[in-house]
């Protein structure tokens, strides 16, 4: 007989779809940055969309709540109050936030961020987040 599987707590599971998710953006923001084919724009958003979902899996390892939202910094500010500190400064993290929205929606050559530093920053949140997600779910299956 097959031994039972122990399902994970719902914010733990959760953090591991949003980090499945950021995963997707992730992968979207490599292949587009490596094509050479696609406008900054379009390489920026999906690097936004996967630090954001990074930042979403950490909350809910914590239990945070949080509101609909793509801003960068209100998501690391929720997780400075818990008392939890992002590998990557606010400061460039907010020059990934236009890229959400407003420069999906323009047309104008504004570049905030290279490509190299928006790599950078994503490698980190990946490997941050995932270590935070996989921290979480080991005390939930040890409790």
């Amino acid at each position: 007989m097959a031994a039972p599987i122990e399902e994970l707590p719902p914010h733990i599971e959760e953090a591991q779809r949003s980090l499945r998710m950021a995963e997707r953006d992730s992968t979207a923001f490599d292949v587009l940055l490596n094509s050479g084919e696609v406008h900054l724009s379009i390489v920026c958003f999906h690097a936004q969309q996967a630090v954001e979902k990074y930042l979403k899996a950490v909350l809910f390892t914590r239990q945070i709540e949080f509101r609909r939202t793509h801003n960068l910094i209100e998501l690391t500010g929720l997780l400075r109050n818990a008392g939890m500190n992002t590998p990557i400064p606010d400061s460039d993290l907010e020059r990934l936030n236009p890229y959400a929205v407003e420069f999906r929606y323009d047309d104008a050559e504004i570049i905030l961020i290279t490509s190299t530093e928006m790599h950078q920053i994503v490698i980190a949140m990946d490997s941050w987040a995932k270590a935070q997600v996989a921290a979480a779910s080991n005390n939930e299956s040890n409790e």
